[in-house]
């Protein structure tokens, strides 16, 4: 995981003020290594291979008797189970409609968990980034969603995507928010001076 340094993070408060001096726009940046420990996926895999595989071996060679069988299995899901945790290995069991389930519901509590639904005209707005499942979200407000649609942030939340797959998270905040900001200047631009909620980059334990 590429998590970012104190000078990255800086760099990221830095160009959220910059954005906000010019709009009504509360944005909160939140960055976690991974959206779950996944630790059911190894279990599973494991589960579903140790009673396949020596199975169908002792139904075609008939290898082993009753019990020799089931110990087997016993052992051959204990040693799945200890592989299948190693990070390598693990990532590849998890399907990818699974890790994006998992990452889209953590960027919905954070919206929840940093306020975002209480800012004054509904002007909250989620940049929210899990680097393992290398998925990118914006979230916004309805004073935000009401004047510019979904389909704004879309090429936006792309490009910011493949910076992270290419390990170039801290260039990904910083471009996804100066784009943000051209967006917001136009569309919510600023009325009067607010800061409601804090611009320095949340990272999650």
């Amino acid at each position: 995981m590429t998590l970012l340094s104190k000078s990255d993070q800086e760099a990221v408060t830095a160009a959220i003020n910059e954005v906000e001096r010019e709009t009504d726009a509360e944005l909160v940046t939140v960055l976690t290594a991974q959206s779950d420990n996944y630790n059911y996926i190894p279990l599973v895999w494991a589960g579903i291979l140790a009673l396949l595989a020596p199975g169908i071996g002792n139904y075609f060679g008939n290898w082993f008797g009753a019990d020799m069988l089931m110990l087997v299995q016993w052992g051959t899901f204990v040693v799945l189970s200890l592989l299948f945790r190693m990070p390598g290995i693990n990532t590849r069991l998890i399907p990818r409609q699974v890790r994006y389930w998992r990452a889209s519901n953590l960027a919905r509590r954070q919206f929840l968990e940093q306020n975002l639904h209480h800012t004054e005209g509904g002007t909250g707005m989620l940049i929210f980034v899990s680097e393992a499942e290398r998925y990118v979200e914006i979230l916004v407000d309805q004073g935000i969603a009401d004047v510019l649609d979904n389909s704004a942030w879309e090429d936006i939340v792309a490009d910011f995507t493949a910076k992270v797959h290419q390990g170039q998270t801290r260039q990904g905040f910083l471009d996804c928010i100066a784009a943000c900001g051209k967006l917001l200047k136009e569309h919510v631009p600023a009325t009067h001076e607010r800061n409601e909620l804090p611009n320095h980059l949340v990272i999650l334990p």
